[in-house]
């Protein structure tokens, strides 16, 4: 089986956090959201997993470096293609085209989830899907009496049916959807100026592909500062309800210091006179002097002193210095004034 992860936006309802880092590499829970994506596939998925590409834009040889030992760490081969315009779902999966063969998963990397991924025999694919109070700011799969899909539907303004569509899809045949997305581009099926994944699913069905919802536990949004904090919080409850939850490791240093689990603590962390947690995640090289941390996000090599923090999503190189509990500061900030 191959992965497919569209990752090509910079993601700028996170902003600052993705003004230095895209969106996907922004760590939650200790490893960036991305790699938390593609490892929670390959251990729910029933098939081996070969091949994982992502599709990027212009990141940098250090982000792709990253990515393709993304897919080293989970045991499969990482791959890095580019999407250099901005040209939609469609267009972005079939920038992977020489993965789209065989079993294969879509997974978009703006969301984590929890969900099963085992694939019906009689289904051509499954779309996974939460049930939402208001559909009407999402994609909706319409489906019939046999749980059948059989329509697709984006920002539905009236009622047709509450399963939204999260971003990640499971195809048996990966030749075929290849086969619908370059049909959308050589006939220039666009909309809104872009080539959108919708369109194709809804060729493949009409023609007789069955498409089923996938059933998801838990779907856990990283789009912008409040729910990416809240996620952390998910995964870090998550991890430790499982016994996953790291230690905290011997290169920190914790000095008249309480860790209230779940946290990750990362390598180097300098902990004096500190109340840290619940749900933080402090980045490795980050220090937290006289101060009271939690439900937070702390990206590596930050300081915070002198402080009650508590809701907030703090860049890396950033220093906090005795101010408001609740707050979102960028990379290389300073939110404060030193004590001296």
């Amino acid at each position: 089986m191959n992965i497919i992860v569209p990752m090509a936006g910079r993601g700028s309802r996170l902003r600052p956090h993705t003004l230095t880092v895209p969106k996907p590499l922004v760590p939650v829970a200790g490893k960036p959201i991305v790699e938390r994506l593609v490892e929670d596939i390959v251990r729910t998925a029933h098939d081996g997993v070969d091949n994982i590409c992502f599709v990027i834009g212009d990141f940098g040889e250090a982000v792709e470096k990253e990515l393709v030992a993304v897919g080293e760490r989970l045991g499969a081969k990482g791959h890095i293609r580019h999407q250099d315009q901005p040209l939609g779902t469609a267009h972005a999966i079939l920038c992977g085209q020489d993965f789209l063969d065989g079993p294969v998963v879509v997974a978009f990397a703006d969301t984590l989830f929890r969900a099963d991924f085992t694939i019906d025999a009689e289904a051509d694919g499954v779309l996974f899907c939460q049930r939402i109070e208001d559909p009407s700011a999402f994609g909706v799969v319409v489906t019939n009496d046999d749980g059948k899909i059989t329509d697709y539907v984006e920002k539905p303004q009236e009622w047709v049916g509450d399963l939204a569509m999260i971003g990640i899809y499971a195809f048996k045949d990966g030749g075929r959807l290849k086969g619908e997305l370059q049909h959308l581009i050589d006939h220039n099926i666009i909309k809104g100026g872009e080539y959108q994944l919708p369109d194709a699913l809804r060729n493949m069905t009409q023609d007789g592909l069955q498409f089923i919802p996938g059933e998801v536990s838990e779907w856990m949004d990283c789009g912008n500062k409040r729910v990416t904090v809240d996620t952390n919080t998910r995964i870090l409850q998550i991890l430790e309800e499982e016994g996953r939850l790291d230690a905290v490791p011997t290169s920190a240093k914790v000095t008249e210091s309480v860790i209230l689990q779940p946290c990750h603590i990362g390598e180097g962390v300098v902990l004096e006179r500190a109340v840290v947690g619940p749900n933080v995640t402090l980045g490795a090289g980050t220090t937290v002097r006289d101060a009271r941390v939690s439900n937070a996000l702390v990206a590596g090599d930050s300081l915070l002193e002198h402080c009650v923090v508590d809701g907030a999503m703090v860049g890396a190189h950033a220093a906090w210095h005795g101010t408001p509990e609740d707050a979102s500061i960028g990379d290389y900030s300073t939110l404060g004034n030193p004590q001296g």
